[in-house]
């Protein structure tokens, strides 16, 4: 499970960042997840519940979805991602492999295939409150 690996992930940099802050207590993580990730939400949450140590045991966990924006490196265009058209298939290989959306997506103003991703991919921490 992709979700699993990630809340693992998330857990185990918010133990090192509390440790070295000296924290007693995280209260709440904010985490961004780009939407090139495709997270199931709520198995990713679900894995974060499951995975909290004492430390995190009373921690709010805010996620917030950042939308992928791609930028065309022939013609500059810029566009939102969007699997409203996309082949199932398609759309859960760009999930577990978001580079490969080079493969499969084309800039809608020129065609080309040679793009950038701006925005929306990974996972991160965006900010952690604590009490020391």
């Amino acid at each position: 499970m992709h979700e699993w690996a990630l809340a693992e992930a998330v857990i185990s940099t918010t133990l090192k960042i509390a440790e070295e802050k000296e924290l007693k207590e995280v209260i709440e993580l904010k985490i961004k997840i780009g939407e090139l990730q495709q997270i199931d939400q709520e198995i990713f949450e679900f894995a974060l519940s499951q995975l909290r140590s004492p430390m995190l045991k009373n921690a709010k966990f805010s996620l917030e979805t950042v939308k992928a924006e791609l930028k065309c490196r022939v013609c500059n265009h810029k566009w939102k991602f969007s699997t409203k058209n996309m082949d199932h298939d398609v759309s859960e290989f760009i999930h577990f492999v978001p580079e490969i959306a080079h493969t499969y997506l084309k800039c809608p103003k020129c065609g080309s295939p040679d793009f950038e991703i701006l925005t929306g991919r990974g996972v991160w921490l965006d900010s952690i409150k604590g009490a020391k």
